[in-house]
């Protein structure tokens, strides 16, 4: 087996003699590529952003912006990645290199104080600015209409910023250079560079210190391993596994990586189901369905940031059990079951029967969640309520997701996920009991918020008291019912 080493910057760069839980980060750093920066070492500050060569939505390869802090660099053996200081062009020995664009506009904007989190708003930056679907629309004629201020008039989406935290510039400078890059130029190496397929896949077998990181070919290969290694950990996006690494020091003995199983990759549309491959990250998600299950587009701006989103999979939110996981409450209203597979073969699981307790699920060590899977056709009045205290970015506190089939102003059906209120992600049964069959009205609506108001064991802790979760339980109905009144009545 080829020894594992990674390009980086156009240069092989081997993982020996690193250690397997080593990240991305500390590689890069400990071979002197001191731009990556450690800020938060969680995946929310950004200051760590590299770009990774990964398969495209519309084209053979994307530059996808992820935190290096938290994907080990055995999970990039054979991959292609390019850190700050790889963007600039270097000239002849004895000359200054020439910027990329995107760090031209940081410079000349003042986008750049302390300097801190400039590399990681640089790569997350350049991964926008590289972008194929990105395109420029033309100014408004009424400067009264600004149209939408998150979004330039270079199609430049400033949500794939966040993510990214700045202490000194108040962002609208770094809006600004953001808003101000043009499109790649013809010789632009990395705009070329998306017309090529990305590095395969590779298996790896890198063991240091007694412990190893291993991935295999196949989807059967990975299963009769974990048959062989129940203790092993399972890692797809590692957006949860590198903050245990990080933050709670966890060494594990044996990691099997299946996020590029192609298995696990697969997103198909079939008559009566949307079928979501495990490992497909919710970014390919979000682009490859493109707004065809309304819920999940609803959900997803609001699921942590674009670059935890480029890693994370619904398979690994699914997989880790938290009762916070904000797709749960979602796929739950959705009416999703669950493929798991072993060695043996697979079973199908609904998701109301997935969970069974606190980080707990039927899933036994040796199976893996294969796919989601999500009925058609889909109920017409959804809508995912997550309270927190942030807008974007944070944990939430209480997560709702509604889907609602309403006939003649009769609810024939309702399905409510609930997340944050019980040591389990839950169905409200009693209100969706309440609703069905009565008219979508004020009165059958306050009648069914006071249920759901009593719904599940919500707890206090430092995001929200129990009395606050059960008070926004209600009030996200009556919101509910106040946004579609009008479009059902319609």
């Amino acid at each position: 087996m080829v020894a594992a080493r990674i390009t980086v910057n156009g240069k092989e760069t081997p993982l020996s003699p690193a250690a397997p839980h080593t990240t991305v980060l500390d590689l890069l750093r400990e071979r002197g590529l001191t731009g990556t920066k450690e800020g938060c070492a969680e995946g929310e500050c950004g200051a760590c952003s590299v770009l990774v060569a990964r398969p495209g939505v519309n084209k053979p390869t994307d530059w996808v912006a992820v935190n290096a802090c938290l994907v080990p660099a055995a999970a990039l053996d054979g991959q292609e990645i390019i850190t700050s200081e790889g963007l600039a062009t270097v000239g002849e020995p004895g000359t200054r290199p020439t910027l990329h664009p995107v760090q031209e506009e940081m410079a000349v904007r003042g986008g750049s104080q302390c300097g801190y989190c400039t590399p990681g708003f640089i790569c997350s930056m350049a991964s926008e600015y590289y972008r194929p679907d990105r395109c420029a629309h033309a100014e408004p004629a009424d400067s009264s209409d600004a149209g939408d201020a998150e979004h330039g008039p270079n199609g430049f989406d400033l949500h794939s910023l966040s993510g990214n935290l700045c202490r000194c510039t108040g962002y609208r400078p770094i809006r600004d250079a953001a808003f101000a890059v043009g499109e790649p130029t013809e010789d632009d190496p990395l705009a070329q560079r998306r017309e090529q397929d990305p590095p395969a896949p590779v298996a790896t077998e890198y063991t240091q210190d007694g412990a190893t990181f291993l991935r295999k070919d196949t989807l059967a290969e990975t299963l009769q391993l974990l048959r062989e290694r129940p203790d092993a950990v399972v890692v797809a996006g590692s957006t949860d596994y590198g903050v245990e690494v990080n933050i709670r020091s966890r060494r594990a003995e044996c990691v099997v990586a299946i996020d590029r199983l192609p298995e696990l990759r697969e997103l198909r549309v079939e008559s009566d189901h949307i079928e979501i491959g495990a490992a497909v990250t919710l970014t390919e998600i979000e682009r490859r369905l493109d707004g065809d299950v309304p819920l999940l587009a609803e959900l997803f701006p609001q699921f942590a940031s674009r670059l935890i989103r480029n890693s994370g999979t619904l398979g690994g939110n699914l997989g880790t059990g938290s009762p916070i996981g904000d797709s749960p409450p979602v796929l739950l209203a959705l009416e999703a079951s669950l493929v798991l597979a072993d060695a043996d073969g697979e079973r199908v699981v609904p998701l109301a029967e997935y969970f069974t307790g606190y980080r707990q699920s039927v899933r036994r060590p040796d199976e893996l969640i294969r796919a989601v899977r999500i009925p058609l056709p889909l109920s017409p009045v959804t809508a995912f309520h997550k309270i927190a205290k942030r807008r974007f970015d944070d944990i939430s506190s209480v997560a709702i997701g509604f889907a609602l089939d309403i006939e003649g102003g009769i609810v024939r059906k309702a399905r409510i996920g609930l997340g944050g209120v019980a040591a389990t992600p839950i169905r409200a049964l009693a209100t969706e009991a309440a609703l069905e069959g009565k008219p979508w009205s004020a009165e059958t609506v306050e009648a069914a918020a006071r249920v759901l108001r009593g719904e599940g064991t919500p707890m206090s802790d430092h995001r929200a008291s129990s009395v606050y979760r059960s008070a926004m339980l209600g009030q996200s109905l009556l919101k509910l019912h106040a946004q579609t009144t009008e479009a059902v009545s319609s």
